[in-house]
């Protein structure tokens, strides 16, 4: 990807709301949302089919969590071609191991969350 494309993203998350704004958002600040995915099979689908260039994922997905669906993107290869960030409303510092320990890429509060956020944890440069 050169830095005058658009950076395509999935965006996995429970809250209807939420996807709609954050898509909003990442839309207005560069980011080409490709699809959104409301749980985790649903998700991993959309990942397999589209190829984006990162996923976010929410940590908390009702009854299934965020960290398993970064396991099982991981565990389908799927990992090492597309990047994951995890997300939430709560802060890092309340998941610190658990992220740690998961293969993904990074973790953004979903109040933080932003183009440029998520271009600085792929090491993307504007």
């Amino acid at each position: 990807m050169t830095l005058d494309e658009r950076t395509r993203c999935v965006i996995v998350d429970d809250n209807r709301d939420f996807l709609d704004a954050a898509t909003r958002l990442l839309e207005h600040q560069g980011i080409n949302v490709v699809a959104v995915a409301t749980s985790s099979a649903e998700g991993l689908q959309c990942v397999r089919h589209l190829q984006p260039d990162v996923t976010l994922v929410d940590i908390d997905l009702g009854e299934e969590s965020g960290f398993d669906l970064v396991e099982k993107l991981h565990s389908n290869g799927l990992g090492a071609e597309v990047p994951t960030i995890l997300i939430s409303t709560h802060a890092e510092e309340d998941f610190a191991e658990l992220v740690s320990a998961s293969p993904a890429l990074a973790f953004i509060p979903k109040s933080a969350l932003s183009g440029a956020a998520i271009r600085d944890a792929l090491g993307l440069a504007g």
